[in-house]
């Protein structure tokens, strides 16, 4: 954290975009509680995020999902691309699989659900200044530990599994999309149960149970290039 005490300390800076007023004024007044953080932009959508970035960037921005005029997919692939150094922790209502894995293909850092708790986020924003990243219960019964395992591991071990055939890489990579397994079996032209063998083979393979797991996977080891 920045300073060594709270009266000296730099305040580390945080957009809220999100299109509820009521919420979003709610969310800002309690971050602007905790001493290491202050709100300085609130916004309604990715377009007025956007406009008053001239007014300064945040370090951390606090992104929802589903906004009006530019939603927090098309808000989080414009930050990965024009301004990739802010961390982008979303908070959202959607905790299905395909909603996490677009966020993090689009460069989030974390992943909240509305219903939290003032503790958890205030552990959240601390966790993702200090380790770069904050994944919640949602998303760390299934695949933090996964996540840990690489990044300690280092950029060898995790490579791609030398016993993967080229159709399992092609299904992981269309893992990674909002196709569903029988949109996937369609676009390989395979049938649906033979999609269903190369999924629970590399769950076996790579010691991973759930599609989230998989997109995290190949996000990690570059089979699904994200930069």
């Amino acid at each position: 954290m920045k300073g060594t005490n709270n009266t000296q300390m730099e305040k580390i800076k945080l957009a809220v975009v999100d299109d509820h007023t009521l919420f979003r004024d709610g969310l800002t007044e309690l971050i602007n509680k905790f001493d290491e953080y202050q709100v300085i932009i609130e916004a309604d959508n990715g377009n007025d995020f956007i406009t008053q970035l001239s007014k300064g960037a945040p370090e951390i921005v606090l992104l929802d999902i589903n906004m009006k005029k530019m939603d927090g997919f098309e808000t989080a692939a414009w930050i990965k691309e024009h301004r990739p150094e802010i961390k982008i922790l979303v908070l959202s209502m959607y905790e299905n699989e395909n909603a996490i894995i677009t966020m993090l293909k689009y460069g989030a850092r974390g992943y909240l659900l509305k219903d939290i708790r003032k503790k958890e986020l205030h552990e959240a924003l601390n966790t993702l200044v200090t380790n770069g990243y904050y994944y919640t219960g949602l998303v760390t019964g299934r695949l933090v530990h996964i996540i840990n395992n690489i990044d300690e591991a280092g950029p060898n071990q995790y490579k791609r599994n030398d016993s993967m055939g080229l159709k399992e890489i092609e299904f992981l990579k269309l893992v990674c999309t909002e196709l569903t397994y029988k949109e996937i079996a369609d676009k390989m032209s395979l049938s649906y149960h033979t999609i269903d063998g190369y999924r629970d083979s590399l769950f076996e393979k790579l010691n991973i149970k759930s599609r989230v797991g998989l997109a995290i996977y190949a996000i990690k080891n570059k089979i699904v290039h994200i930069d």
